[in-house]
């Protein structure tokens, strides 16, 4: 069905939201020519989706309530959970999933956002003659031509630059290279190339140039995991299963087989954290899908369960895109460490991760000042000197937890599986864990087959290759242009809600991706979203106040905002030339015209007047909060110098309150409006 064929009022923009393919018109270029991505044969197998368009929340909590008994109930809303669950309702299996926060909400939206197939485990495939690394390259090379074919609205495909630093290593990691894409084979996405020095500081010219000898070039894919992620679910609920997030599970119900009087799972009691309402929903298998917290569901089950999982930390950072070429990335496969750190355009950002390090599961994971300063180091080792890699530029950081797993049925139980594994307890629970976004499909296809054979279920094979996701059927590179037309903010918000959009943080950073590109951009627009989410879901002042704090607490320790405000505390030195501190001066005082030694919403406000701006009090009230370093409700001039010392040394950029000052200086004479935005940083 060709979901962008839209009707005024409805924005079906391909299973994504205008943000979703806004920033996928600069992959417009990479589309793919003469390859064969996928097979389609299973696909076509598939009937038409029983709905136009997924149910709502509502529909889906009615259809968990009254089944008498699914086939299948899918424990988790990350990729490979929902994956399970449109593997098994292609099949024709009443199927059921339940997540106990948003979809995406977890790992799968903190990837690094690649699709690949692996160029370091292929290397230690080789070096090790693994053969079981080299299968999971060659599974999750096949697996990531599928879903680029499936979901061309989300991803495509991006070449990725390896610099050479020593003579010996151009033909090294030349081998290696094409030994990736040897093994691609017919899902080869584009054939990789050696680039000189000149031509490889042409396509990367912030890149350090030093000792250069040359680059090579090969390719991978990227995506967009959250929206990724969510039009997996959306796909299986048009298809017809019952997927509903912000359900958490409570307990596993359990009955006693007749035949061998054993006790079997057969179902959950699940409870709506939304509303607090409980009820059971009985299932012929359940999946446990839930990625790091895999081990509270095999709890569940059997309170005596080994804890196979064992969580490794990755954090990544955002950075402004002009550190990045547009249409091309950067591998370093060999940090500081030992680490390989990826250096990617994204949605017109360029992002840098990852690292991995030993971590506690916890709902909220925090990416540390250690870790974004570990990043900022490997990056600026591989950047220009004329770059200045500067910590105020970081503009989000995040962290997600990879859950690495031990395979319980294996001798060797302390040894990581570098695939995923696949565990059947004795009461009948089947557990998926470990693995890669890349290869959630074959996860999920491996999984189900575990099911069918495990519970008797009567199913056909997996239909999910070729199988196009929500939005991808007839989607074109250029049809971001009409929905920047037609669109904006609102439609944007109205529709991320039909997309099971519950809370502000939902919007923010899974409908759209603004809190892990820019976490002030998304404080700043908070209120608006809460606004026009509020005016949808019919919520009281109460609940608005309520989702403006949890989504603020969300920015600050989970997208980076505490990091990035530590960088300007009350104890922060001035650092500055005397001349500089006379012109800033100068320029707070043309705001403290009675010589108080601080500026307030009032002073600024009869500036702003003064050259007939205006500017609503609640900004003003956040502009001059971000540097209150006392909390005092005023700006000191000591503040102020801090704050321009901070500026210069890099370690803060888009200060809005030095931008304002800045601007309305300089036009207190021309009286032009002043721009609040968050480039140059304010000097």
């Amino acid at each position: 069905m060709a979901f962008q064929k839209a009707v005024k009022g409805t924005i079906l923009v391909g299973g994504g939201a205008l943000a979703s393919v806004l920033g996928l018109s600069q992959f417009a270029h990479y589309r793919r020519k003469q390859v064969n991505l996928a097979y389609v044969q299973a696909a076509e197998c598939v009937s038409e989706p029983v709905n136009r368009e997924p149910p709502s929340r509502e529909a889906q909590l009615l259809s968990l309530q009254n089944t008498a008994e699914f086939d299948i109930l899918v424990i988790g809303g990350g990729a490979t959970g929902c994956g399970c669950a449109l593997d098994a309702v292609t099949r024709g299996l009443k199927t059921a999933l339940v997540e106990r926060d948003d979809f995406s909400s977890g790992t799968s939206s903190r990837s690094t956002k690649l699709i690949h197939g692996g160029v370091r485990y292929l290397q230690k495939a080789i070096m090790k003659l693994d053969i079981e690394q080299y299968r999971m390259v060659k599974e999750a090379l096949h697996e990531r031509a599928n879903l680029l074919e499936i979901a061309p609205h989300l991803s495509a495909p991006l070449p990725i630059m390896l610099p050479v630093y020593k003579w010996w290593q151009l033909p090294y990691y030349w081998v290696g290279i094409k030994l990736y894409d040897l093994v691609a084979g017919s899902n080869c996405l584009k054939s990789s190339y050696v680039l000189s020095k000149s031509r490889a500081l042409e396509h990367f010219p912030m890149l350090q140039k030093d000792k250069l000898v040359g680059a090579i070039v090969y390719y991978d894919g990227q995506h967009n995991d959250a929206r990724m992620n969510l039009a997996i679910a959306l796909t299986a609920a048009r298809y017809g299963a019952a997927t509903a997030n912000y359900m958490e599970v409570v307990s596993l119900l359990k009955k006693t087989d007749p035949h061998t009087g054993k006790e079997r799972v057969s179902g959950a009691r699940c409870k709506d954290v939304l509303t607090g309402q409980e009820f059971d929903v009985r299932a012929k298998c359940v999946i446990n899908a839930t990625g790091p917290f895999t081990d509270t569901v095999r709890k569940m089950d059997d309170k005596n369960a080994a804890a196979i999982c064992q969580p490794s930390a990755g954090v990544h950072i955002v950075m402004p895109g002009y550190y990045s070429p547009e249409s091309m990335g950067l591998l370093d496969p060999a940090t500081s460490d030992g680490r390989v750190i990826f250096f990617l355009p994204w949605q017109k950002m360029t992002i840098a991760g990852t690292t991995d390090t030993p971590t506690d599961i916890t709902h909220h994971p925090i990416p540390s000042e250690e870790d974004i300063n570990f990043i900022l180091n490997e990056v600026r080792n591989y950047l220009s000197c004329d770059v200045e890699v500067r910590r105020g530029d970081v503009l989000a950081a995040w962290s997600g937890i990879r859950p690495l797993v031990t395979d319980p049925k294996s001798a060797d139980t302390q040894s990581i599986s570098r695939n995923h594994v696949v565990d059947i307890s004795e009461s009948g629970l089947i557990t998926i864990a470990g693995g890669k976004w890349t290869t959630y499909r074959s996860m999920a296809e491996d999984t189900i087959n575990a099911a069918i054979k495990t519970h008797n279920l009567k199913a056909g094979p997996s239909r999910t290759v070729g199988l196009f996701l929500q939005g991808g059927k007839d989607w074109s590179p250029t049809l971001y242009i009409r929905l920047v037309q037609d669109y904006g903010l609102e439609s944007e918000v109205k529709y991320g809600i039909k997309e099971y959009a519950c809370t502000a943080v939902d919007m923010i950073s899974r409908r759209t991706r603004l809190a892990f590109l820019n976490v002030q951009a998304a404080e700043e627009a908070l209120p608006r979203i809460v606004e026009l989410m509020g005016r949808e879901l019919n919520w009281d002042d109460y609940k608005k106040e309520e989702e403006l704090e949890t989504a603020r607490k969300f920015l600050y320790y989970e997208m980076g905002y505490k990091s990035r405000s530590e960088q300007l505390t009350d104890r922060s030195e001035i650092s500055l030339l005397p001349s500089d501190i006379d012109r800033y001066k100068k320029r707070f005082h043309k705001f403290d015209a009675d010589q108080k030694g601080f500026i307030t919403i009032v002073d600024v406000q009869r500036v702003l007047e003064s050259i007939n701006v205006q500017m609503d009090e609640n900004t003003l009230h956040e502009i001059l909060n971000e540097v209150d370093l006392n909390k005092n409700g005023q700006v000191e001039l000591n503040e102020f110098l801090q704050l321009m010392s901070a500026i210069q040394k890099g370690r803060v950029s888009g200060s809005r309150l030095a931008i304002l000052m800045k601007t309305a200086e300089e036009n207190l004479d021309r009286r032009v409006p002043i721009p609040v935005d968050r480039s140059c940083g304010g000097l």
